[in-house]
């Protein structure tokens, strides 16, 4: 598996390995992915999610009953479910974005898939998407799922992350280098 020392070590890394093993088990391995996907979306969608689940303030119940109740909205399966109520109990929900990448990143690579998150200015449309995906996996030799996300800040260009390397085309950041070049 690619990175997944490095990913497994870390404290989400051994949340994210802890479930991908019970899936694995229970062969439900692509369903709790859909179910973190939707969960994923879910927090970035709801910012009233994603701070009930960064605030230590909220008591240990309270947060286990908010995240049963999103994951039954959600419709998540039983052990999704279970997980993110573990989480609650350790309070670990504030690292569940990065559990979830670390899942995303440890199934990819179990399945010989490279992920890669895109960050662009503007949305890309399903066309830029597929060419994207098609250089990317003739860059890599293999095949590569691709996360997209905005970022408006990034003015033009794409910024692209696979594993530990980045390739960085935004505006943004070639307006830095120039401002950088020209202090001297």
């Amino acid at each position: 598996m690619e990175n997944s020392g490095g990913i497994k070590a870390s404290l989400q890394g051994r949340y994210a390995s802890a479930l991908f093993e019970l899936a694995s088990e229970n062969g439900t391995v692509t369903t709790v992915e859909s179910d973190l996907d939707k969960t994923g979306v879910a927090i970035a969608a709801s910012e009233d999610l994603a701070s009930l689940i960064r605030n230590p303030e909220v008591s240990r119940a309270a947060t286990g009953k908010a995240v049963e109740a999103v994951a039954d909205v959600l419709g998540l399966s039983p052990l999704t479910k279970n997980f993110l109520g573990v989480l609650a109990e350790n309070r670990r929900l504030a690292a569940l974005p990065e559990i979830i990448r670390a899942f995303r990143a440890i199934a990819a690579a179990e399945r010989g898939e490279a992920t890669a998150e895109v960050t662009s200015a503007h949305a890309l449309d399903e066309t830029q998407v597929e060419q994207l995906r098609q250089k990317l996996e003739a860059r890599e030799g293999r095949n590569v799922k691709i996360t997209t996300s905005v970022d408006p800040d990034l003015l033009g260009g794409l910024v692209v992350t696979i594993g530990s390397k980045r390739i960085d085309s935004s505006i943004r950041t070639r307006l830095n280098s120039l401002a950088q070049a020209m202090k001297g």
